[in-house]
């Protein structure tokens, strides 16, 4: 299929494909970051509480110009707060300086203390509850682009496997709007890209590039397919995403050049997609190891 430059959620709003992405970047750059990328045709933006630059990505959407109504702004619940989850969102909306965020996404699956420990006495199913209470009580702070009539349930989830998708959608009132993950030919997911695709949730991938200097822009395949367009290995690895279904994707930096380059879609052939999710079965690596929360692979069968 051709590349998209919008995917529909299923609440019927609008999600740009194309964000740019703010995990890593650093303090001091991240609102030229917004501010450049808004100037220049983006208009999907994510951040989260725990990246801890809410505050530069509000000032950033300011300064573009770009009216709020034409952004779409993802943020995240850290996962210390999901005890605490209506001031966690009262906190992100006050950082980023903005009425309303238009996708809400549970970070992780993995209720943390504020020391970084695993928080065992604490469910995120009740995280989760707490979200859609949220989203009834207060549609006007949860919404999304031209539906704001219909967006109240506009939440999602972020690093959730299938056994914790399936575990989630049992009790859960409103299916996820989105799943966002790490999505690159060295780590398809193909078990959690087909199950959030049967639900109608859509994949939004991060790390699409799968590292900094990571070893897929100087991969084989990758190169050849780049050759063959005129474009840069990192503008395949893009246009990967913006070539699959109820995909978006999220490519990060902060420099003038890349965040221009790295909006340089290419329509690409369904060979060139079957060339690209055969890298996995030769060079598979994670840019992200859910371990680190302290609750394990946290259903992810090829965490290592």
């Amino acid at each position: 299929m051709p590349a998209t430059t919008s995917v529909t959620l299923n609440t019927g709003a609008i999600m740009p494909t194309v964000g740019l992405g703010t995990w890593k970047s650093k303090p001091g750059q991240v609102e030229h970051a917004v501010e450049y990328a808004l100037k220049n045709g983006y208009r999907h933006i994510d951040t989260a509480a725990g990246y801890q630059n809410e505050t530069e990505v509000g000032q950033g959407l300011k300064a573009s110009g770009v009216p709020r109504e034409q952004i779409f702004v993802t943020t995240k619940l850290d996962n210390p707060d999901q005890r605490n989850v209506p001031e966690a969102l009262e906190s992100s909306l006050q950082k980023l300086d903005t009425p309303y965020i238009d996708l809400w996404l549970m970070h992780w699956p993995a209720p943390m203390t504020r020391n970084g420990k695993a928080d065992k006495g604490h469910d995120w199913l009740d995280t989760w509850k707490a979200m859609e209470d949220l989203h009834l009580a207060h549609p006007e702070k949860l919404r999304a682009i031209g539906n704001a009539a219909n967006s109240r349930l506009l939440s999602g989830v972020s690093n959730f496997s299938v056994e914790y998708l399936e575990r989630l959608l049992k009790v859960a009132r409103v299916v996820p709007a989105a799943n966002q993950i790490e999505l690159h030919p060295s780590c398809p997911q193909h078990d959690v890209v087909e199950f959030c695709q049967s639900k109608g949730i859509v994949l939004t991938a991060y790390s699409p590039l799968g590292s900094d200097n990571s070893p897929l822009l100087k991969n084989e395949v990758v190169n050849k397919i780049a050759s063959k367009y005129g474009v840069s290995p990192a503008n395949v690895l893009v246009s990967l995403h913006a070539n699959k279904p109820l995909h978006t994707v999220l490519p990060k930096s902060v420099t003038n050049e890349r965040i221009l380059a790295n909006a340089k879609i290419v329509d690409l052939t369904e060979e060139d997609i079957n060339d690209l999710h055969k890298i996995d079965e030769t060079h598979h690596f994670r840019a992200c190891h859910p371990a680190w929360t302290g609750w394990g692979g946290l259903g992810f069968p090829d965490c290592k």
